[in-house]
C-alpha cells in the first residue's frame, strides 16, 4: 500500500452527470462547456470537508454512460480535452488533492472498434480472441456480455493480447498524473488476469493504488491472488443501512468481526454511497445518515464520500433505463450555488472526516461490541496502542443519535 494511500479520503464524482450531460443517446457533440473543467471550483469543496482525493467515475471516450468504452486513451468528448484533464491534475497537485481513474476492463461498448473489426473479420481474424464470441449463435455472431446488458461485450481476459492491452492503458494515465485506479467490475475477472497485467505496471509506478470494485465473494482472497490494493466493502455498506433501517444492530456487529479479520491482510475501501445505490440519506433518512457516517468514520479502511452525501441529497436508483439518473445528478457551477439546507449533514461531515484526520490510526483500527440491541450499539474502536481508542454510541430507540468519547470520556462528537 503506497505511503500517501494511507492518509488519503476520497470525494467520489460521476463526472458525466455531475457536468450535466447527455448520457442516452449515442454519440452527442462535444460539451462547449463544463465537462471536466467544471470539477476545477470544486477542488476547494473537497478541501473545506477534509478530503484530499478525487475519484472519479469513468472519463474516457463511450457511447453512452461512460461504461461502454470506446477508447481507453481518450477523454470523452463530453468531458473535453486531454488539455482539460492536464488542468484537472495540475489544479488537483497544487492542492494536494490524489486522483483515481476508472478503468473499465472487464468489457467495452459494443460500437467499440476492436468488437466492430471482430464481427467484420470473423472467427480467423485479428480481434476475434479478444472477445468470446459464439460464431454459429441463431441470427448470427453473439459476443458474451456483461451481467446480461449487450451493449456491454465482456473481453477475452486469457487473451495475452488483452494483458498487454490493460497494461499499457493503466501505465499510460499513470503516467499522465494519476495516482491509482478503481477497477471496475473486478469481481467478474479472474484474478490471475490482474497478477498477470500489474507487476509491469507496478514497477514503472511504484506508488499506484489499485482498487477492485467487489460485491460478493472472497474479498481477501482476490486481494491475494490477484496483486490489487483493496477492494469495496460492500458488505459494510449493507450492514450499515440495513442495521439503521431495520433496527438492528446485530447485523451490524457481526459484519464488524468479518470487517475486522479482513484488517488482517488489506485495508478496504469503506463507503456509505457511491454512483451505483440508493442515496443514504433516502435509505435510512437524514438523521440516520449520519449515523452510518458515524461508522464510515470511525472504522478500519479507506474511506470515501459520494458526492452529494454531505448535504443529505436524496436519490433512489431503480431498476430501469435511465434508474441511475437520481443517483447521478448535475451539481451548479460553483459550491456557493449548492443548497446545503440548513447545513447540519454538512456540519457533520466535516466534523466527522476532522476527526478521522486527527486519529490517523483509525486506518487500521478493530472494534470490540461493548453494549448491544437491536437500537442501541456501543462499540470501541482502537489501534491497539496505548491512548489509541475511542468510545462509540449509535442510538435509534426514539431519535436517532451518535456520540463519539475519548478514553478519558470527553465528548469529541455529537449528533444531539
Amino acid at each position: 500500500m503506497a505511503p500517501w494511500a494511507e492518509h488519503v479520503m476520497w470525494w467520489q464524482v460521476y463526472p458525466l452527470g455531475f457536468a450535466g450531460v447527455e448520457v442516452r443517446e449515442e454519440h452527442r457533440a462535444p460539451t462547449a462547456d463544463g465537462g471536466l473543467r467544471a470539477l476545477l471550483p470544486w477542488l476547494d469543496h473537497v478541501q473545506d470537508l477534509g478530503l484530499n482525493g478525487l475519484l472519479l467515475g469513468p472519463i474516457f471516450a463511450s457511447s453512452t454512460h461512460g461504461y461502454d468504452s470506446l477508447d481507453w486513451f481518450t477523454i470523452d468528448e463530453r468531458l473535453g480535452t486531454r488539455a482539460d484533464f492536464d488542468e484537472l491534475i495540475t489544479a488537483c497537485r497544487a492542492r494536494g488533492i490524489r486522483v483515481l481513474l476508472d478503468g473499465v476492463f472487464n468489457h467495452v461498448g459494443r460500437e467499440h472498434p476492436w468488437a466492430q473489426r471482430a464481427l467484420a473479420e470473423g472467427p480467423d481474424g485479428e480481434f476475434a480472441d479478444w472477445f468470446r464470441i459464439e460464431w454459429d449463435a441463431p441470427g448470427g455472431p453473439r459476443f458474451a456480455d456483461f451481467e446480461g446488458h449487450q451493449s456491454l461485450v465482456a473481453l477475452n481476459h486469457g487473451n495475452p493480447a488483452v494483458v498487454d492491452a490493460v497494461r499499457e492503458a493503466m501505465a499510460f494515465w499513470l503516467g499522465a498524473g494519476a495516482d491509482g485506479w478503481r477497477l471496475d467490475a473486478a469481481y467478474a475477472v479472474e484474478p490471475g488476469f490482474w497478477a498477470a497485467v500489474l507487476p509491469p505496471v507496478r514497477a514503472a509506478h511504484p506508488e499506484a493504488w489499485i482498487l477492485g470494485e467487489m460485491i460478493h465473494g472472497d474479498y481477501a482472497g482476490y486481494v491475494a491472488a490477484s496483486g490489487i490494493d483493496s477492494v469495496t466493502e460492500y458488505e459494510l455498506w449493507k450492514a450499515t443501512w440495513s442495521s439503521l433501517k431495520e433496527e438492528n444492530f446485530f447485523e451490524l456487529d457481526w459484519t464488524m468481526g468479518r470487517h475486522n479479520a479482513l484488517l488482517e491482510t488489506f485495508v478496504p475501501q469503506t463507503f456509505v454511497g457511491n454512483h451505483d445505490v440508493t442515496r443514504i440519506a433516502s435509505q435510512v433518512g437524514v438523521q440516520k445518515a449520519v449515523l452510518a457516517l458515524t461508522v464510515l468514520a470511525t472504522v478500519g479502511g479507506v474511506p470515501s464520500i459520494y458526492y452529494g452525501d454531505e448535504i443529505g441529497m436524496l436519490g433512489v436508483k431503480e431498476e430501469r433505463w435511465g434508474g441511475d439518473d437520481a443517483i447521478r445528478p448535475a451539481f451548479p457551477p460553483s459550491p456557493s450555488e449548492l443548497d446545503v439546507g440548513d447545513g447540519r449533514v454538512l456540519r457533520a461531515h466535516q466534523a466527522l472526516i476532522g476527526l478521522r484526520r486527527r486519529h490517523p490510526w483509525l486506518l487500521r483500527a478493530r472494534t470490540e461490541m461493548v453494549e448491544l440491541s437491536n437500537t442501541r450499539y456501543v462499540y470501541r474502536t482502537r489501534s491497539g496502542q496505548p491512548g489509541e481508542s475511542l468510545e462509540v454510541t449509535l442510538d435509534v430507540t426514539e431519535t436517532p443519535w451518535a456520540e463519539i468519547r475519548t478514553e478519558a470520556g470527553e465528548v469529541c462528537f455529537s449528533s444531539r
